[in-house]
């Protein structure tokens, strides 16, 4: 197939390899393009990047599915330089799960050497004839014939390009998900990582895209060489001397099990209740006593991935959402068990989050009596049949790789009400009963229901919930989201050692200034989050014109209209006036109408005129 070369030159950009690879997949060719310095300053990279790419080129209406839709790998400016969890970058499309725009980033040793190839960022269009990889390997592109991939699941595939490339090669991937192109399909990489929840996996698989590998031995090129290494020393240094490192360093994110349990917000039986019997057994105390080795992303020292022996006696890595979803919000209490299901979504591709929603929807389905399928509460077996027919599209699973939303439309008979998701993307692995400051940062996510733009849950706890729908929640969804779906999503880095461990968020405009020679403040990389933010909300009106409404930014209707029945919660549910209402805050101070539309002020402000007016195109802007 197509190969290429690309000279690298010299980069006038400093911090940024200043170039983009274009592959269309149809054609079998791909081309090298510089960017300006404009697009690299205004949108930094990363999500920044990828919204920007969509905006601009993909056109209204495309089928997600289809040939014409774009799928963007991108890094940021910091990606791959020895900083503080600086193994990172998106992956964003268009979403066959929502409609809306897509993204997840991938910690992965394919981002460091997508950044150490000369280039910052991968564009794919088309479908190429047969099952297909790229290959990037210094200056050096190349589509490759996959056949013998096809098939095979995300382990398999990945060693087989290991053992081709080298061990120090990154590979993306898909499993069989992807390639049957279940809408829940991710992509993974290293035998546990995984990013892009709202389909990319499944986007991959339209392109008969198996996987993309890279390979670069060239530094990326930095303002002040001298600086950035005196600053990585010190800040992972710092992270080292903090007072919960050590208790991170045991449990990491899997502390948060027993954490939700004593506040009531732990999703039990797809999210009727927020306290769950058998909690202990999915415990990050009771992990501890699994744990056989710990796995991170490149240049991290505070590991998140925890290794336990799962059931059948395999490998499996988990943190907290892959328990919950695959624990308590199917009934099932047995972390080795729980851990079985892991593996298997890893092997098959599946968003473990996405897959965990669908069992619990067709446990409570079944229950109802809805479908015909024999499948009851913390049933491991029936579990491990359902990913399988999800990954494979057949039976039941056929319906429930769509989503639970489409899933639902389906099913009828009211099974919409119990479907837990917001414009389609599952909700990750927090009950919001009583915390409307956590459901607005599900209900206004920039990608449907997800915890990763704003975290909010842990200072709304501690603050008090119980009555307030205060002003204060939607300040705090903003803050949350400038900082982590604005500036870690565009740098890009990881987000734990700040909201973990309370490293100082001041050390990002200094590693962006060493690393790019521009110097930036905290305010303005939180107005490139709002730039962002107020893009992506953009994209998602425009496809959907005259269907887009605020109730697009409303939670599950479960957790206005079903109380919980136990726990210290009991009685509690959410108040669809006051959440409305507070929602209504958080449109006014980001500058949004009543429809949650940005104004052409707003537009204005953030450097978005033109945008706009392309935007004016599908609805009228106040």
């Amino acid at each position: 197939m197509d190969k290429v070369s690309f000279n690298i030159g010299v980069c006038l950009l400093k911090g940024w390899n200043g170039r983009l690879l274009r592959v269309d997949l149809t054609k079998g060719k791909s081309v090298v393009q510089e960017y300006s310095e404009g697009f690299a300053r205004r949108f930094v990279g990363g999500r920044g990047f990828a919204v920007k790419l969509l905006w601009d080129e993909l056109r209204p209406g495309t089928d997600p599915l289809g040939p014409e839709n774009m799928i963007i790998y991108a890094t940021g400016p910091l990606t791959g330089l020895i900083l503080p969890n600086s193994g990172k970058m998106v992956i964003a499309s268009k979403s066959p799960l929502t409609g809306g725009y897509a993204d997840g980033n991938i910690g992965t040793q394919a981002s460091v050497n997508l950044r150490r190839s000369g280039i910052d960022a991968v564009v794919v269009t088309g479908r190429a004839e047969g099952p297909s990889y790229l290959l990037v390997e210094d200056e050096e592109v190349e589509i490759r014939d996959a056949t013998d991939l096809w098939g095979l699941d995300s382990f398999k595939a990945e060693a087989k390009l290991k053992e081709a490339h080298g061990r120090a090669s990154g590979a993306l991937l898909i499993g069989p998900s992807g390639e049957n192109l279940a809408r829940i399909a991710t992509v993974v990489s290293q035998e546990g990582r995984a990013g892009g929840r709202p389909g990319m996996g499944a986007v991959m698989g339209s392109k008969n895209l198996k996987a993309l590998v890279f390979y670069g031995t060239r530094d990326p090129p930095v303002a002040d060489p001298a600086r950035l290494k005196e600053l990585g020393r010190e800040s992972f240094q710092e992270i080292l001397g903090k007072d919960r490192y050590g208790f991170w360093k045991r449990q990491g994110t899997m502390a948060t099990v027993e954490w939700c349990q004593e506040h009531g917000t732990l999703p039990t039986y797809n999210y009727r209740e927020g306290v769950f019997d058998e909690f202990d057994g999915i415990s990050g105390t009771t992990m501890e006593k699994m744990v056989i080795k710990q796995k991170g992303c490149p240049n991290c020292n505070m590991t998140c991935g925890n290794v336990i022996e799962d059931s059948e006696g395999r490998e499996s890595e988990l943190d907290y959402e892959n328990v919950v979803m695959l624990g308590s919000v199917i009934g099932l209490g047995d972390l080795r068990k729980v851990a079985t299901l892991n593996r298997m979504c890893d092997e098959l591709g599946l968003d473990t989050i996405g897959a965990g929603s669908a069992i619990g929807f067709a446990m409570e389905a079944s229950e109802k009596r809805l479908i015909d399928l024999d499948l009851g509460w913390g049933d491991f077996e029936g579990a491990k049949r359902l990913l399988t027919d999800i990954a494979y599209m057949r039976g039941h699973g056929a319906t429930l790789g769509l989503g639970t939303k489409a899933a639902a439309e389906r099913i009828g008979g009211g099974a919409s009400d119990f479907a837990i998701q917001v414009k389609g993307l599952e909700c990750s692995a927090y009950d919001c009963h009583l915390c409307p400051g956590m459901a607005l940062s599900f209900g206004t996510s920039p990608i449907g229901a997800h915890h990763k733009d704003a975290w909010v849950i842990s200072w709304e706890i501690s603050t008090g919930r119980r009555t307030e729908y205060n002003p204060e929640k939607a300040d705090k969804v903003i803050e949350f989201q400038r900082i982590r779906g604005g500036m870690f999503e565009s740098l890009v880095t990881c987000r734990f050692p700040w909201i973990e461990l309370g490293f100082d968020l001041e050390w990002y405009p200094k590693y962006f200034e060493a690393a790019t020679g521009v110097r930036t403040s905290l305010d303005e990389l939180y107005a490139l989050g709002d730039r962002i933010y107020a893009l992506i909300r953009a994209f998602w009106v425009r496809e959907f014109g005259g269907r887009w409404s605020r109730q697009m930014d409303y939670p599950p209707k479960r957790w206005f209209d079903e109380p919980v029945t136990k726990g210290p919660l009991k009685g509690s549910h959410l108040d669809l006036d006051k959440y409305d209402k507070l929602l209504q805050t958080y449109y006014d101070k980001r500058g949004w109408d009543d429809r949650g539309i940005p104004t052409k002020a707003t537009m204005k402000k953030l450097q978005l005129s033109q945008e706009a007016a392309e935007l004016e195109k599908y609805v009228k802007l106040n």
